[in-house]
C-alpha cells in the first residue's frame, strides 16, 4: 500500500486492467495477449523520448501545420510526427511532439490537455513507449486507453488513474466468524457481554417509548373518531328538526288557506 501511485511507474498488464491496481487474475483475453507478448520499442523512432509529448483524439483532418501552430505557444518544436496508415495516407488521429527544451514539454503537458483543435478535444500526455518500462501498446491488450462498452478498460494513466483501494480491518473480518476459532473466542470479552446487554436495555426501552407513542397516537385518532360521529349526529338531528317544523309550517299554511276545507274535514272527524 505504501508504494501505490495512482499513475503507474512500470507498465503491468494485470495492474492496468484493474481499476485500483489489486487484481491478481486477468478479466479478459487482451490482458493474456499483452502478459505473453514480448513488445520491443520501434528502432525506426527517433529523437528524445523525455521531450516527446503524446497528443491523441486529433481530428482526422487536423495536419502537422494545424498542431505546430496550436503547440509552438509553449515553446520551440523540433520535430512533429503525424501517424498516418502506410496505404491510404490517412491521419490516425495521433501524434507525437518533440521539444528542445524540457520547460515548454513540461508547460505543453500542463495547458494543452483538453485543448480543443477543428473541434476536437485532444489528449496530452508524454510518450510512454520508450520511457515506461514494460510497456505495451495498445494493439496487443496493453496501453492505458480502452472502451467502456467493451470491457477493456485500462488504468494507471493521465485519462484514467487508479483508484485507491480501500483496506478493510482485520477486526470485521473476526467479527464476522472469519479467522480462527479461539481468536474469535478471545474477542468475545466480558465488557463485549455487558456492552450488548446494555444495548439490549436501551433497544428495549425504545421499543416502550415507541408502543407509548403509538397508544397515544391511537387514542387520539379514536377521540377524534368519536368527535366526528358525535358531530355527525349532532348534524343529523338538526335536519331531522328542521324538516319536522317546516312540514309544521306548510300544513298551517294549507289551513289558513282553506278554512272551509278544514271545517269539512272537522265535520267529517
Amino acid at each position: 500500500m505504501n508504494e501505490w501511485a495512482p499513475i503507474a511507474k512500470e507498465y503491468d498488464p494485470l495492474k492496468a486492467g484493474s481499476i485500483d491496481g489489486t487484481d491478481e487474475e486477468p478479466h479478459d483475453r487482451a490482458i493474456w495477449r499483452a502478459m505473453l507478448a514480448r513488445y520491443v520499442p520501434n528502432k525506426g523512432v527517433t529523437g528524445d523520448p523525455h521531450l516527446t509529448l503524446f497528443v491523441a483524439r486529433l481530428n482526422l483532418q487536423t495536419t502537422e501545420e494545424k498542431l505546430k501552430e496550436a503547440f509552438s505557444r509553449y515553446g520551440d518544436i523540433r520535430k512533429i510526427r503525424l501517424v498516418r496508415d502506410l496505404v491510404t495516407g490517412f491521419s490516425k488521429g495521433y501524434a507525437f511532439i518533440e521539444y528542445k527544451e524540457e520547460r515548454a514539454l513540461l508547460k505543453a503537458h500542463r495547458d494543452a490537455n483538453r485543448l480543443v483543435i477543428d473541434q476536437h478535444e485532444i489528449f496530452v500526455d508524454f510518450e510512454l513507449e520508450r520511457t515506461l518500462k514494460g510497456w505495451i501498446p495498445r494493439r496487443l491488450g496493453g496501453g492505458f486507453g480502452g472502451k467502456k462498452e467493451s470491457g477493456q478498460l485500462r488504468f494507471g494513466g493521465r485519462d484514467r488513474p487508479f483508484r485507491k483501494p480501500i483496506n478493510l480491518p482485520t477486526m470485521k473480518s473476526d467479527f464476522y466468524g472469519e479467522g480462527p476459532v479461539e481468536k474469535r473466542e478471545r474477542s468475545w470479552s466480558r465488557e463485549g457481554v455487558r456492552d450488548w446487554r446494555a444495548r439490549d436495555r436501551d433497544s428495549e426501552r425504545n421499543r416502550d417509548k415507541r408502543w407509548l407513542e403509538r397508544e397515544r397516537s391511537w387514542a387520539w385518532g379514536e377521540s377524534n373518531r368519536e368527535r366526528e360521529r358525535d358531530s355527525k349526529d349532532e348534524r343529523s338531528r338538526g335536519r331531522d328538526r328542521k324538516d319536522r317544523e317546516r312540514k309544521d309550517r306548510e300544513r298551517d299554511r294549507s289551513r289558513e288557506r282553506d278554512p272551509k276545507k278544514q271545517r269539512d274535514d272537522d265535520k267529517h272527524r
